[in-house]
C-alpha cells in the first residue's frame, strides 16, 4: 500500500544551510522531492498534473536538470502533504539558492548547457578522478597551453572570446588552492605530453606547470607510458566525480564533440571505477611520474 502522507522526506527536510553550488543544490532538492513523492505513493504523471506539466518535467526536476519555479514547488509540497510553514520555507529557500547562477554566468554565452552542468558538478566535487588521452586535463593546463588547445576548436572566434575562454579555464583551477579544495587524481596518457599544442616553449612551460601542481597535497598525477601498450582505459577519456553530500551519487562524465553523457547508475559507475583503479595501477607511480617530467624538461 502507498505510504501515508507524512509531510516529510524520509530523511527529513533539506538543510537550509547545506553548502554547494546551484547545480548540486538542484540535485539535492530534486532528490528530496522524489523521495517525498515516492513516500506518498504518487506517480510522476499525477505530480505533473499538479503543476500543469508532463511527467517528463517531473523527471527533469527530480534529476536536478532544470531550475525550479516557486509556484511548482509550492504545489508539489501541498500534494506531498508538506504543510508546516517552517518546513515549506526550508524547501523554498533551497529552491531559490538552487536557481542562483554559478560564478561562470558572465561567460555563459560561450558555454553549451551540457558543459555548464559539468562546471557546477566539478566545483562541488570532493574527489575528481580523470583519465585523459589527447590533452593535459583542463584543471592542470598552463595558460598558454590552454590557449593553444582552445584555438584548435574555436579558430573562427574573435580574440576577445578566446581570451574569455582562457580566463574561464584559469578561473576553474582556482578551486584547487582554496579552502576545502577537492582531491584531484589524474592519469595522463604519455600521448598528451608528446603531442605539441603550441611552441616548444609552451610545452616546456606546461610540463613545468604540471610539476608545480603535483606539489599540492591534493593533486596526484600519473603518466601512462607508451611502452605499456594495451591498457584498461583504451576506450577513451573519462572523469569520475564524487561528492561529500550523501544524497549525491558518483557521476561519470563522458565528453563528446558537441554533447556530453552523465552516468550515475551504480553499475555503470562501478565499471568506470574499476577501469580507473586498473589504469592507476598500470600507470607510473606519482614519484616516477615526477621523475619522467623532470627528464622531459632536461631533454627539451
Amino acid at each position: 500500500m502507498p505510504a501515508e502522507p507524512t509531510g516529510r522526506s524520509p530523511l527529513g527536510p533539506p538543510d537550509p544551510i547545506q553548502q554547494g553550488g546551484p547545480t548540486v543544490l538542484r540535485i539535492v532538492l530534486g532528490t528530496h522531492l522524489r523521495r517525498l513523492r515516492e513516500a506518498n505513493g504518487i506517480t510522476r504523471e499525477a505530480a505533473g498534473d499538479a503543476i500543469r506539466a508532463s511527467h517528463a518535467k517531473i523527471s527533469r526536476l527530480e534529476l536536478g536538470r532544470v531550475g525550479f519555479k516557486e509556484r511548482d514547488i509550492v504545489d508539489l509540497l501541498s500534494l506531498y502533504g508538506v504543510t508546516e510553514a517552517g518546513e515549506r520555507e526550508e524547501y523554498l529557500s533551497l529552491a531559490r539558492r538552487a536557481n542562483s547562477r554559478g560564478w561562470w554566468h558572465q561567460d555563459s554565452n560561450l558555454l553549451p548547457s551540457w558543459f555548464e552542468t559539468y562546471l557546477g558538478l566539478e566545483q562541488a566535487a570532493s574527489v575528481i578522478r580523470t583519465y585523459q588521452v589527447q590533452f593535459v586535463p583542463g584543471l592542470l593546463q598552463s595558460e598558454e597551453y590552454a590557449r593553444s588547445v582552445i584555438l584548435v576548436g574555436h579558430q573562427d572566434e574573435s580574440a576577445d572570446d578566446i581570451d574569455r575562454r582562457v580566463r574561464l579555464r584559469m578561473n576553474r583551477q582556482k578551486m584547487l588552492t582554496e579552502p576545502g579544495a577537492p582531491q584531484l587524481w589524474a592519469v595522463i596518457d604519455e600521448a598528451a605530453l608528446s603531442r605539441p599544442f603550441g611552441s616548444r616553449r609552451v610545452m616546456h612551460d606546461q610540463i613545468e606547470h604540471l610539476l608545480e601542481m603535483t606539489s599540492l597535497p591534493n593533486v596526484t598525477v600519473q603518466i601512462l607510458p607508451f611502452e605499456f601498450g594495451i591498457h584498461a582505459a583504451a576506450g577513451g577519456p573519462f572523469t569520475i566525480l564524487r561528492f561529500a553530500e550523501a544524497d549525491l551519487p558518483d557521476v561519470v562524465y563522458l565528453e563528446q564533440l558537441n554533447s556530453a553523457i552523465y552516468l550515475d547508475k551504480r553499475p555503470e559507475v562501478e565499471d568506470y571505477l574499476a577501469v580507473m583503479e586498473r589504469v592507476s595501477v598500470q600507470a607510473e607511480t606519482p614519484a616516477e611520474t615526477k621523475a619522467i617530467l623532470r627528464k622531459k624538461l632536461l631533454d627539451d
